[in-house]
């Protein structure tokens, strides 16, 4: 597997203390892990970083949305089980907590990488 065990403390520190630079940073990595890991090789990370700049952020809304739905497409592939928080991140996002749903989606990644105390 391609996914990567990261900090959850961490990532949300980072992507604070950066002013929220850090969040695309982790936007792209997770992208390309999932990707990788799913073996989707004609999604491109980059543009979805783009696109995400060019909509002033109205793309990474559907971002939150899309990736929790490979999380869960990911977790079935590996025969685990992970809760679907896709309408929950989503909605925490578009009231500003986008670094709730970060969190959120990096619990699950972190189980999925074999991390079982973030679960």
């Amino acid at each position: 597997m391609y996914i990567q065990n990261k900090s959850i403390p961490m990532v949300i520190i980072l992507s604070l203390v950066t002013c929220g630079i850090y969040y695309y940073v982790w936007m792209y990595q997770t992208s390309q892990e999932i990707n990788n890991s799913l073996g989707d090789t004609n999604e491109n990370s980059g543009l979805e970083i783009l696109f995400t700049f060019l909509t002033c952020g109205i793309y990474g809304f559907y971002w939150i949305y899309k990736y929790n739905h490979k999380i869960l497409r990911l977790a079935s592939n590996m025969q685990k089980t992970v809760s679907d928080n896709t309408v929950v991140c989503v909605i925490l996002s578009i009231f500003g907590f986008m670094i709730v749903s970060q969190g959120i989606m990096q619990s699950q990644i972190n189980f999925l990488a074999g991390d079982v105390t973030q679960q």
